[in-house]
């Protein structure tokens, strides 16, 4: 079989990688979230003690986790959606609300990103730092910042593909028959 012909696997560019890297980072703060929150309560439970901050960092690495769990999910589709009005237009009709949709979706994303990268900036200028070791908070700010950055970017080629290049879209991802 010629390479790039039918059946071929499909070879994986620049943005595959792009967005399966972004994808492994919302998975990785998953883990990262779940593991502080093991921790610290087991040591509260059987030490009486805690990590120093635990509940910070808890709280703003699982903002970082939405921010980045919003990116993996905006570029595939996979989001909760209403579907009443597309799932009974025309094929024409689908693409241009999923077009307009998705401009929406990328407007509203992009406004929050410009207003999250407000806050890094006020955090990082007023010093805001953690309770107990005093560590500054924007590293985690401009994390989370990141996240909502890799969405917009995320959204931006999922629209340009709707427009320009729509036979890239999975429109839902593969099933398993039954038995």
């Amino acid at each position: 079989m010629a390479a790039g012909g039918p059946g071929a696997p499909r070879r994986r560019g620049f943005m595959d990688r792009t967005i399966d890297a972004i994808e492994w980072a919302a998975a990785a703060f998953i883990g990262i979230v779940a593991l502080d929150i093991f921790i610290a309560v087991v040591l509260r439970k059987f030490f009486n003690t805690s990590i120093p901050d635990s509940y910070d960092f808890g709280k703003l690495l699982l903002g970082t986790l939405i921010f980045w769990g919003i990116a993996a999910t905006s570029y595939r589709g996979t989001h909760i959606t209403v579907d009443l009005l597309w799932s009974s237009a025309s094929p024409r009709w689908k693409r241009i609300i999923d077009v307009f949709a998705t401009l929406v979706l990328l407007f509203v994303v992009a406004v929050h990103t410009y207003t999250i990268f407000d806050k890094v900036r006020g955090t990082y200028h007023d010093h805001v730092q953690t309770f107990d070791l005093n560590l500054p908070i924007w590293p985690l700010y401009a994390l989370a910042w990141a996240g909502d950055a890799a969405a917009v970017l995320l959204i931006a080629i999922r629209t340009w593909q709707l427009i320009f290049r729509p036979e890239l879209i999975e429109d839902e991802p593969p099933h398993k028959d039954a038995d």
